[in-house]
């Protein structure tokens, strides 16, 4: 039998991540046995202390064991975090070390949410792809820099490391590990009895874009507002580079490093979150926001909303705006 260590950080108040992989995991493990298999793993809370307190002393869980006591595990799941991740990584350093250890004895490692700022301060994540809720991609990439943020992708798979999106999204990566683990059919009955969408693949929807600020570039801070502010004007990056009397290579090197986007590419992210906006708010028709954010070609603006949302406009306010409907 495999052995499951689901994760119970010190200081933190997330719960809802730790039960749902619990109940999820336990679920497969009944189906299989139903099915005549037996249990594939041994699941365990697993905490850095004996007694964690959530939600300020409201529920208190004792994990079956402490990491002290396992030697061996093949998963562990991280659960989201509190939003003092520089905290949650000090009260929880005991925990770092064995996520290494594990990792080079051969266990896979799943963050979910901003679990991933536990799994990236092992190192284990330097160099490689990874994904956490959009709403902390700034604050992620100025830590951990090494780090390929697709914060796109609902679900990273890489060398034995998983990774998820933000807040319930969770259950999306619970379901895809029950069916490398188990089988397709154990996650497609799962996917049945806890009501979760299979094979979600982005988290681009759900996106509330606001701009990469948290950076010291103060050239770039001028850009990014002039961009915001002339949001129906065409503006090339050499418009840019001049203005602020800089070389376009040394403008693009700059703006990259500072926001983790091209220029066209903020301005474009600028331009669909405006007009996401007024689809939810407004009865307004496609074209009438397309020529409202600066397009005027309807290919074009369909083919940018798509590829930053995952969906079309009319998809996109079929969904958040009922009254368009109408």
């Amino acid at each position: 039998m495999k052995h499951l260590s689901i994760i119970v950080p010190d200081g933190q108040n997330n719960l809802s991540s730790i039960i749902g992989a619990y109940k999820l995991f336990t679920r497969a493990n009944e189906y299989w046995k139903e099915c005549g298999r037996g249990e594939l793993f041994d699941i365990q809370l697993v905490g850095v202390s004996p007694r964690v307190e959530f939600y300020n002393g409201l529920v208190t869980v004792n994990p079956h064991t402490q990491i002290s006591s396992i030697r061996k595990t093949d998963l562990i799941i991280i659960p989201s975090l509190n939003h003092h991740y520089q905290k949650a990584i000090k009260e929880n350093e005991p925990l770092i070390g064995w996520l290494r250890k594990q990792y080079k004895d051969g266990a896979e490692i799943a963050s979910i949410c901003t679990g991933a700022f536990i799994l990236a301060s092992t190192g284990l994540l330097t160099g490689k792809r990874c994904s956490t809720h959009w709403a902390v991609a700034e604050q992620f990439r100025s830590m951990f820099p090494k780090v390929h943020l697709q914060t796109d992708q609902l679900i990273t798979d890489e060398c034995g490391i998983y990774t998820n999106g933000g807040a319930y999204s969770f259950l999306n990566l619970i379901i895809y590990l029950i069916e490398k683990y188990y089988d397709r059919q154990t996650a497609i009955f799962c996917s049945k009895v806890f009501q979760i969408e299979m094979d979600r693949q982005s988290q681009s929807t759900f996106t509330i874009f606001t701009g990469q600020k948290m950076h010291g570039d103060e050239m770039v801070k001028k850009a990014q507002a002039y961009i915001e502010s002339k949001l129906h004007e065409k503006i090339s990056a050499e418009r840019l580079s001049s203005m602020f009397s800089v070389s376009r290579r040394t403008f693009d090197r700059r703006f990259i490093k500072a926001t983790g986007n091209t220029p066209v590419e903020y301005s474009q992210r600028v331009r669909v979150e405006s007009a996401k906006k007024a689809f939810e708010t407004s009865r307004k028709t496609i074209n009438e926001v397309m020529y409202e954010v600066g397009y005027s070609d309807v290919k074009a603006f369909r083919e940018v909303f798509r590829k930053i949302t995952g969906i079309s406009p009319l998809e996109y306010r079929n969904k958040y705006n009922k009254e368009a409907l109408l």
